[in-house]
Formats: structure tokens, sequence, C-alpha cells
């Protein structure tokens, strides 16, 4: 087995547990770059020379970017394309409700969260608060504030030969407290919490989170057990490659998106227009034009970072039999013939050829044909601008559960086949 690289498990720990909502996510990631030397750009003001390392911040995304002093306008770029949402729940609008004594909270669904992983967990809760004034707030309220109880099982004989059945609507309203419920309840507490009048909120986009740290565990503690796997290890692991080894001696970008779990379309989502405008800015400030942008985007690659399957041991018979995947195995690129990945033999080859040089194995997951597999933001990366992308991954297992498994030593051979595919 890979022997772990200890420091990065730890790095990547830090950054889960900070990181419990996108907004939170990139505030993380910005505090990395700065400290690394990046200065932050407004997109709002002219920037002159976008040479150097600098960053961008659109909400819950975030995107990054090195060019050599002097560079060519027309050099081809290395892009990395993760993302900062997880499926969660999320709080209503108007979230104040309760029955039979309790109080609780609505929430929404946000993705295709396993919905019973969220259950009997001490839950807390973070995002964003919208002021009346146009300001946000960060908000983090990380002790366990919200629990979902499951039913008795006396109450539900069938539940472990039926299965459990969860109505989203009726099921996953969290408890908070006990009494009679007020409106206005949950506003008030967030007043409290950022130390604001409540009539000064105007709204808010806050979600629940698992309490429970990161951790190595198993017998030998080759494992990682952790929320947000999917997809903040990739987003960890992108940042990690893009700083982590000095700046690339090539123009290189890291893109952090929000809302990929439902879709990437929104003014931040993968399907906007962020990366093509920093693009034809970037490429402007260096003296170019259009002819310069598209003849560099012609020669560039995008890696669209995702999490990936690994085989369950208990439900082997769910994957394709010629393309297990391990754990502790290394980066996987991620295949389909209907493009719902956007790999293809020359975008496969050229990250195989970064994971040579890095000294990390390979894995190819291809699903099986009667299951299909999902979808990453490749093919929307690879149609928006027309750049070779391949779709890779860390092996894990339990995607989209609340708490998520991996190898110990996957994220350190994941950034560090990122950090050669950025510097070619």
């Amino acid at each position: 087995m890979t022997t772990p690289d200890l420091d990065a498990v730890r790095r990547l720990c830090a950054f889960i547990d900070a990181s419990p909502s996108p907004y939170h996510a990139v505030s993380t990631s910005a505090d990395l770059l700065d400290a690394a030397g990046f200065t932050r750009l407004d997109e709002r003001r002219a920037w002159g020379d976008p040479s150097g390392s600098h960053y961008v911040v659109r909400d819950g995304s975030l995107v990054a970017w090195t060019v050599p002093a002097g560079g060519e306008p027309a050099a081809p770029w290395r892009l990395i394309g993760a993302h900062t949402d997880s499926p969660n729940l999320r709080v209503k609008p108007r979230p104040d409700t309760g029955r039979a004594g309790a109080r609780q909270l609505g929430v929404e669904v946000y993705g295709g969260p396993l919905l019973n992983s969220w259950l009997d967990r001490d839950l807390g809760l973070s995002g964003r608060v919208g002021l009346v004034d146009g300001s946000t707030r960060l908000v983090l309220v990380d002790r366990p504030v919200l629990r979902i109880p499951q039913l008795a099982i006396h109450l539900d004989r069938e539940v472990t030969s039926a299965g459990l059945k969860l109505n989203a609507q009726a099921h996953l309203t969290p408890v908070w407290g006990v009494g009679e419920w007020r409106e206005g309840d949950f506003r008030s507490f967030l007043a409290s919490e950022l130390g604001v009048d409540a009539s000064d909120i105007a709204a808010w986009e806050i979600m629940v989170h698992d309490l429970t740290p990161s951790r190595l565990i198993g017998r030998d503690e080759e494992l990682l057990s952790a929320p947000r796997l999917d997809n903040l290890c990739s987003s960890w692991a992108a940042l990690d490659a893009l700083v982590a080894g000095g700046a690339p001696a090539t123009p290189a970008m890291v893109t952090l998106f929000d809302h990929e779990e439902i879709g990437s379309v929104s003014q931040e989502g993968a399907g906007s227009t962020i990366v093509e405008v920093l693009l034809e800015r970037i490429v402007a400030g260096l003296g170019g034009g259009v002819e310069d942008l598209r003849r560099g985007i012609a020669g560039s690659v995008c890696a669209s970072a995702d999490m990936a399957h690994a085989t369950h041991p208990n439900y082997s018979e769910r994957h394709e039999p010629g393309h297990w995947i391990e754990l502790n195995g290394g980066p996987v690129i991620k295949t389909n013939a209907s493009q719902r990945y956007a790999t293809d033999a020359h975008s496969a080859g050229v990250f195989a050829g970064a994971c040579r040089r890095a000294g990390v194995p390979v894995q190819h997951f291809v699903s099986r044909n009667d299951m299909p597999c999902g979808s990453t933001i490749g093919p929307i990366t690879a149609a928006r601008l027309g750049m070779a992308t391949v779709d890779i991954g860390a092996p894990q297992l339990a995607m989209h559960s609340a708490r998520e498994l991996t190898g110990a030593a996957d994220p350190g051979m994941y950034a560090a086949a990122l950090g050669a595919f950025l510097r070619p």
C-alpha cells in the first residue's frame, strides 16, 4: 500500500473542517492564496497587467491563476475545475414551525444527498446572511443546535426488512427546541449570532452541516472519514497543486465553482461566463485579442476534478467488473461514451502523463452499461470553452452522504498528480 502523506491529510482535514458551506470554502481558499502571495482582484475594477498570481471571488465561487511575467497572450493554459458545494439541507425563507411540543426548522433539499445519512446526527448551521444595506455576512454556528431524529423501530417494524423510506417534505424537519414555536424565531437567532437587529436581515443562504471533525480511521489509520469530500477534497488538491510547487512556468488557472450539485446554471456556476470572461480579460491585459484567446484555448487542457466511485466491497455487483477502483489506488480517469464525462484519448493521455511524472498510479473508471453514471462540470467546460477536458477524481465511498470515506494516501497522490498536470 502507498504510504500516506500525513501532512497532506492534515492540511486537507483542516480545509474541510473550516469550510462547512461554499462561502466558507471560498473564504478558506482565499486565506490560503493570500498566504501564498496571491493578490485578490475586484471584477468591477480595471486590472492592468494580469501577470503574476491573482484570484477573484464571485459569491460561492473562486478563480485563481498565475501568468508568467511578460506572458505570451496566445499561450495555452492548464486549467483545473472543481466545486465548492455539496448535497445537504438548506434552511427555508420562513423556516419556523413545530408540532407536538417540538420547535423545528423547515429545510429544503439541496442537490442529491443520501437523506438517511442526515438522521440522528448533531448538526450545526453555516452560510451567509444578506442585510438590507446590501452587504453579506458569513455565519458559522459550529455547535449542536439541530437534530433529525429517526422514527423508533417500535413504530416502524418493517424498516429492517423493507428499508427506510423517507419523504423529504414530511420526515426531514430538524428539531431545535421544545415549547411553542413562534414566527421570527430563526431570524432573531441569526440576528443574535451576527450582533445585528432582526429587521436588518433581508435573506439568508444557510445550510446544516455535520459536526464530527474529519479524521483518520481504520486499524492502521489507512482511511480518511470526513464530510464534503465531494468535492472539497478536489478543491483543496487543486489549490495545493497551484501553490505548493511554486508558480508554474506556463499559464495556469484553478476554478472552484458553486452550484455543481444542482446543474451549474447560475451566475457563478460552471455554466456561467465567468471563466470565459476572465480569460478574455487576462489575454487583453497581456496585449492580446480574440485571435490570441482562441489560439490559446485550442492548445489548452482542463482537468475536471471531481471525486470518483471506489468499488464498494458490499455491492461489488453494482460496478463494471473490468474497472474496479481501489481506495489508496491513485487518481481515477473517468470515461463515458455518451459524454457524461468529457474525457477523450488525448486528454486522458495528458493526465496519465502527469501521473507518471508525479510517480503515482492511475486508475480508470467506467460505469456498467445498465447503470447510468452521473456527470460533472467537465462536459459543460468542454462545450462552453471548446477546450480539451479530462474528467478525473480521487476514489471514495459513500458519495453524497453526510459522511464520506476515502483512502489516507489518496489526497496526497491527487494533489501531486494535479501539480504535475499544471506544470507540463
